[in-house]
């Protein structure tokens, strides 16, 4: 595996679950609004990653997420990068959410794990870099 430069957002997030008829809120989708905001829509689910404190009303919410992003642009070519960071973050028991966009990968991670994640992708030979 390539060593990575992966980049801690500075701002909390939240993993959102609404019903799968509900309306994509389309305030989160404005340009020019802050962080990154990820709607998934499944038979079963809309689920929405965002900026905490932008929660859609009357959903399931789990805040309290630290997110990293994989400094990109990465090649399709490219095989196992979530598959290493996971294994990676997996053998110092910390928990994850992953997302792709086109451009590269992305990496959530409770707040209360995110000393110890940091400390894995670093001694895996990644390098992390923390908001500025």
């Amino acid at each position: 595996m390539k060593h990575l430069t992966i980049d801690l957002r500075p701002d909390a997030y939240s993993v959102v679950r609404l019903p799968a008829d509900a309306p994509v809120p389309a305030d989160l989708l404005e340009p020019g609004q802050p962080g990154l905001v990820s709607v998934t829509r499944t038979p079963d689910e809309l689920s929405v990653i965002c900026p905490s404190g932008r929660e859609p009303r009357s959903a399931t919410v789990e805040n309290a997420w630290r997110l990293f992003t994989v400094r990109g642009p990465l090649e399709f070519t490219l095989t196992g990068i979530i598959s290493a960071l996971a294994s990676e973050l997996a053998a110092a028991g910390v928990a994850l959410f992953s997302l792709s966009t086109y451009d590269t990968d992305h990496i959530l991670v409770r707040a209360d794990d995110l000393d110890r994640a940091a400390a894995a992708f670093r001694e895996a030979g990644h390098e992390v870099l923390l908001p500025g």
